[in-house]
């Protein structure tokens, strides 16, 4: 179908506001770039607990709403490329999960590249997931109900966590929701190609994201690009978000379809006339909310609070 009119006038906007493409900015420039984007969004909803603690040395934001017994867990993943977000740009959405939910969110603020390369940002990732579960108790978590979330770099954290988990024989976790997450660094699945310009995220993006964060890296190291892992089976449930007008939706599709065929639980919803990134701008586009409300209803389905 063609591109939703409410993502047209967003690009529009961006257009006539000068937008500049990410592969010409410098790391400083795209993170102030990105941050001041994230500001101009609707703020997310007031809750009675949100404080940073340390997971592990990993700097997390802790959201809570009120109860008096031990709650669900989603750990969520920030997107950006490895290289930009942090705990500010994503807070409306952890908000808006935990609220919406009434289950507990851990926004985790994990390194990031240039400064820390591949598997900085994995270990992170596996570190606070770790840690959720052993300091259940203390978050006042249900330790078997721990899902991992996380949008386009935060997909793969999310991904990779599972598969560690799965090696190392834990923690236990109950679901996964990667929403239009990058999960191999070949770049060489068609949509790429298909939509390489002109829709907010582009290929030459994705190349700095990842000259940034991969370097030298094996790109089907599975820690780096989970399609490419070896067996996906006995990986927790899954709900799979993509975007038609995405450069990232064949490989979220595709591993979707690796789960299915390990035998996982899984469902892979695309939004036709989307893009990357749609899923935080639920006070300008209608398919964001549709989003959210899919993806709150699959953690609740499964999480049960």
């Amino acid at each position: 179908m063609p591109l939703d009119p409410q993502a047209q006038v967003l690009l529009d906007q961006l257009a006539a506001a000068g937008d500049r493409k990410l592969a010409d900015m410098t790391v400083a420039e795209a993170r102030q770039t990105f941050a001041l984007m994230a500001a101009l969004a609707t703020p997310g909803p007031d809750l009675d607990e949100a404080r940073n603690e340390s997971a592990d040395g990993v700097p997390v934001r802790v959201y809570r709403p009120t109860a008096d017994r031990p709650l669900p867990a989603i750990v969520y993943f920030h997107g950006g490329g490895f290289v930009i977000g942090d705990l500010a740009t994503h807070d409306a959405t952890c908000r808006d999960l935990a609220l919406r939910t009434g289950m507990v969110v851990v926004s985790v603020d994990y390194r990031l590249a240039p400064e820390h390369v591949f598997p900085a940002a994995a270990d992170d990732a596996s570190t606070a997931t770790r840690w959720v579960h052993d300091h259940a108790g203390e978050l006042g978590v249900d330790p078997a109900r721990i899902a991992v979330a996380g949008d386009s770099a935060g997909g793969n954290l999310a991904a990779v966590a599972t598969l560690d988990a799965r090696e190392r024989g834990g923690p236990p976790l109950a679901f996964q929701l990667l929403i239009y997450p990058c999960l191999d660094a070949t770049m060489t699945q068609p949509s790429i190609d298909e939509n390489a310009e002109g829709y907010l995220l582009q290929r030459d993006s994705m190349q700095w994201f990842y000259g940034h964060y991969a370097r030298e890296a094996d790109v089907k190291d599975q820690r780096l690009s989970p399609l490419h892992a070896a067996d996906l089976a006995g990986l927790p449930p899954a709900l799979v978000i993509t975007a038609e007008f995405d450069p990232l939706r064949d490989e979220g599709e595709a591993y979707g379809e690796r789960l299915r065929d390990g035998g996982v639980p899984v469902t892979v919803s695309r939004y036709d006339g989307m893009i990357h990134g749609f899923f935080g701008m639920t006070a300008v586009l209608d398919a964001a909310r549709a989003a959210m409300d899919e993806a709150v209803a699959a953690l609740r389905a499964v999480l049960a609070v």
